[in-house]
């Protein structure tokens, strides 16, 4: 505090303006147990060079993603990345760009904005396109509060194939919203009815697929069974390259789609910032979150670009907008943009196969090692194990071994009894010996 210019005196002004009296006060939302009870257990001063050397020594205990054979996904994918894409995002005016208020001086932001949505388009089978959110859990979040908006209704049902993250960014909007949530029990075995949970009073559905345990789920019945009802089928999509094969969900019914773009042109980057993806029917366009780049011509009949659709109140009153969201991961969506050209159709199809073919030789492989059982009938380049006792002790110790074997589903839903569950990711970066390497390690910790 003692860098801050203010005094205990401003502070307790401060406080009586907004009509509280304390500091506390002002996280009484958040709940008590996630927050601290004191100071952090930090010493009160160091050195930078002290500050430099102790980081870097904690550093040093990390398992770096790219020192082993990595296996881990669970809504964050390791894939590789051209160098190419980041030499263009680093030139500066992508680099230093800001928020394209002014079409005449921003013309080259706004059309990869343009680009970067009809991508999105595309790879989703949806009628349009906004020009990124934050993260898939957030977009997420944004397509539910949109459901109410166009359904009028307040209960959300969501899959228990939903991957827990996104569940709770849902719930805490919907907490803070007055609204329903109906969470379906986590479905390990992608068996679950969700059917029977649809009914009159239902605003939206969100659905994974694949789902957080791998299953590939179709959506089909489930969207004929919303429409009967007058509600909104949302589809959410963690890994985007599975689009390369699967079925969009555009094209299987859904009213509105958010995925995680991270896949395409974005590394792990220690968990951000990633770009989340944002489509829907064009009939709903008036009520979808975030920014839309439209195309136009200027006054010599030039081909141009504009922010589009977007009231001033989406950014600067709050009360008034449709959402709160009011910019987007324009960098990120800029790398998704260039891997994407570099892909093309064809080629994001044959990097959607390298990585099917490489799970089903991971899941080949692991099925035949004593203890371990595969869970998937179907699956993308993801899949559900089950180990013989518990599966965060068989991560840690796979660690020391020299493998990283992905996530324990206990770590995702603590308490839920899944304790025996390992999501297991192999992308186009494993080889063979990456393969074997985790099944003979597997094999000697079980």
């Amino acid at each position: 505090m003692r860098y801050l210019p203010l005094s205990p005196t401003d502070r307790a002004d401060m406080l009586a303006r907004v009509g509280v009296g304390s500091i506390d006060e002002l996280f009484a939302d958040i709940p008590p147990e996630m927050r601290l009870a004191g100071l952090v257990d930090l010493p009160r001063a160091r050195t930078e060079l002290e500050v430099e050397r102790l980081l870097t020594r904690m550093a040093g205990k990390n398992t770096a993603a790219s020192s082993v054979p990595f296996f881990v996904g669970a809504g964050a994918y390791k894939h590789h990345v051209p160098a190419s894409v980041d030499h263009l995002i680093q030139r500066s005016e992508f680099l230093t760009s800001y928020t394209p208020y002014q079409p005449e001086i921003t013309q080259g932001t706004l059309q990869y904005l343009f680009e970067f949505q009809t991508q999105v388009a595309n790879l989703t089978a949806m009628e349009v396109a906004n020009a990124s959110m934050y993260d898939g859990s957030t977009g997420a979040g944004e397509a539910v509060l949109m459901a109410h908006r166009v359904t009028r209704r307040r209960k959300a049902v969501l899959s228990g194939g939903l991957h827990p993250h996104y569940a709770e960014v849902i719930r805490t909007l919907s907490h803070m919203s007055g609204d329903t949530v109906a969470t379906l029990d986590a479905d390990p075995t992608g068996t679950e009815d969700i059917l029977a949970a649809i009914d009159k009073d239902t605003s939206c559905v969100v659905v994974q697929s694949p789902s957080v345990f791998g299953h590939i789920i179709d959506l089909k019945p489930i969207a004929a069974k919303c429409q009967a009802n007058g509600a909104l089928l949302i589809a959410v999509v963690t890994e985007i390259v599975s689009l390369g094969l699967i079925e969009p969900p555009g094209a299987q019914g859904a009213d509105i789609v958010v995925a995680e773009g991270q896949s395409i042109g974005n590394g792990l980057n220690f968990g951000g910032p990633y770009v989340g993806l944002f489509a829907t029917k064009s009939k709903y366009i008036r009520q979808m979150p975030g920014r839309l780049t439209g195309e136009t011509v200027d006054a010599e009949g030039k081909r141009g670009f504009v922010l589009t659709l977007s009231t001033r109140e989406q950014h600067i009153r709050r009360d008034k907008a449709t959402s709160n969201i009011c910019t987007n991961s324009g960098l990120c969506a800029l790398a998704f943009t260039i891997h994407m050209t570099l892909l093309g159709e064809s080629g994001l199809t044959r990097l959607a196969r390298l990585n099917h073919e490489g799970a089903v030789k991971l899941a080949d492989r692991l099925a035949k090692v004593p203890g371990v059982e595969v869970l998937n009938a179907s699956f993308f380049n993801e899949f559900t194990i089950r180990v013989k006792g518990d599966a965060a002790r068989v991560i840690d110790e796979l660690v020391g071994l020299g493998v990283l074997g992905g996530v324990p589903v206990s770590r995702l839903l603590p308490g839920a009894g899944l304790d025996d569950l390992i999501l297991v990711a192999s992308t186009e970066i494993n080889t063979d010996d990456d393969r074997g390497a985790f099944a003979r390690a597997l094999e000697e910790v079980l």
